[in-house]
């Protein structure tokens, strides 16, 4: 019988990542989906469109990993972005590391051989480890599904606001995203 060792926080933290993204989940170093083009473009859109808006409120991060809890056990995950505050994360705290601490939101865009299902499920992950907001993009659809931890999900498309109070002074419509990424 084989068998697979789990690794810790420790030992995951300590695996050379180059190449080869891999998130920590139940115990294992899980390979990170490789993103093609659309996927590509849409992340990069939305850097764009979220740095304009930052200002001096924080920082996006892309596909930074982050150390939470699921289900008990330690989860690295490595979204295609985040945002988190100077609230959370002080600029004082300027280390190379994984980001230590549950941003404010979390960016998910579906890779194809990824199922909105599967990020659906990811996306209850993340607002159970303290994340306040996931968006989970969807480039096919052209569409973005915002989960809340206290209401359900709500699905945006071309001119719906992503305006939240979570995010003071964004001004972003879905539409904005996809002009931006010139897959509209």
């Amino acid at each position: 019988m084989l068998t697979t060792k789990k690794l810790t926080l420790q030992e995951y933290l300590a695996i050379p990542q180059d190449d080869n993204y891999c998130e920590l989940v139940d115990g294992q170093a899980i390979p990170k989906m490789s993103p093609k083009r659309f996927h590509s473009r849409v992340t990069g859109a939305l850097y764009v469109l979220l740095s304009q808006w930052i200002e001096d409120r924080g920082e996006i991060g892309i596909e930074w990993a982050v150390i939470l809890k699921r289900k008990g056990q330690d989860w690295v995950p490595i979204p295609d972005l985040l945002y988190i505050s100077y609230d959370r994360l002080s600029l004082e705290r300027f280390e190379d590391e994984a980001c230590p601490i549950a941003p404010e939101l979390v960016i998910e865009i579906i890779s194809s051989g990824q199922s909105f299902g599967d990020l659906s499920e990811k996306a209850t992950d993340y607002l159970q480890a303290g994340v306040d907001r996931v968006w989970l993009i969807d480039s096919h659809s052209k569409s973005v599904t915002i989960f809340y931890p206290d209401a359900p999900p709500q699905t945006k498309r071309e001119d719906d606001s992503l305006q939240d109070e979570l995010l003071p002074g964004l001004e972003l419509t879905v539409q904005q995203i996809f002009q931006q990424a010139g897959l509209i």
